[in-house]
């Protein structure tokens, strides 16, 4: 695929999330993807392979094709199969955060089910998916297409041995989600290693915290105070206009 123009906004909109991801921990050398695209398009942007995502910026942004016989750009992560796959497979999602976060990994590594804990928990409960086939690097179509399987039409899937991958309809709700998913394994985990019995949220009130804490408005306001966030930890991102 030959280069291709990055609209700006799109390209920002990646940035401030993957230095998001980096202040949430997720972290892990240059491994990890994040990416989006406009409804409907067979184009999407990632994260280019070579920086990790303390360090993304606008700049760092590639174009790819959600079809596997497009030539990627020679910057594309090699995990472009992961996000052609789902974005495939998946219509109604425009954002995907595929990271290797410390407490997700883990998480993923047990037969725990994912409860409602915390906040976070509700949003994932009954939602998340396990792939479990390999633990390798998605570097090939097939896999891609099994992991986007087990997905199927949730909010996310834990890797084993591998981490975890968020979807949204928007590259802010997927970095808002991965965000989320990382502090509701936290919680659980914390909750197992204490030993006591512990209890989690009614189907009710996980109904009621879909609703209202992670309805689309709240959504929003996360995302805007975790922009405000990372210029505040790095103030060049300013100047990377409206995300």
């Amino acid at each position: 695929m030959t280069a291709e123009r990055v609209p700006a906004r799109i390209a920002a909109q990646i940035a401030f999330g993957a230095r998001m991801l980096s202040l949430d921990g997720h972290d892990d050398f240059n491994q990890g993807q994040i990416s989006a695209r406009t409804p409907g398009s067979d184009t999407f942007y990632i994260k280019n392979a070579l920086c990790g995502f303390d360090e993304a910026a606008p700049t760092q942004v590639v174009a790819a094709s959600v079809r596997a016989d497009h030539v990627p750009d020679p910057l594309a992560p090699p995990e472009l199969p992961l996000h052609q796959a789902i974005y495939r497979a998946r219509p109604d999602v425009n954002g995907i955060v595929h990271s290797h976060a410390p407490h997700t990994l883990v998480f993923g590594a047990t037969d725990l089910p994912l409860r409602p804990v915390s906040h976070e928990g509700a949003h994932f409960a009954d939602r998340l998916g396990l792939f479990t086939e390999t633990s390798n690097t998605v570097l090939d179509q097939a896999t891609g297409e099994a992991i986007a399987k087990a997905l199927d039409g949730g909010e996310g899937v834990l890797l084993r041995n591998h981490g975890g991958v968020v979807v949204g309809k928007s590259v802010r709700h997927a970095a808002v989600f991965a965000q989320v998913l990382e502090r509701a394994c936290r919680l659980q985990l914390l909750a197992e290693q204490s030993g006591a019995p512990y209890a989690w949220s009614s189907e009710t009130d996980v109904a009621a915290k879909r609703d209202f804490v992670y309805a689309d408005l709240s959504v929003r306001s996360y995302w805007d105070y975790a922009v405000r966030r990372v210029a505040r930890a790095w103030p060049e991102a300013r100047e990377w206009g409206r995300a």
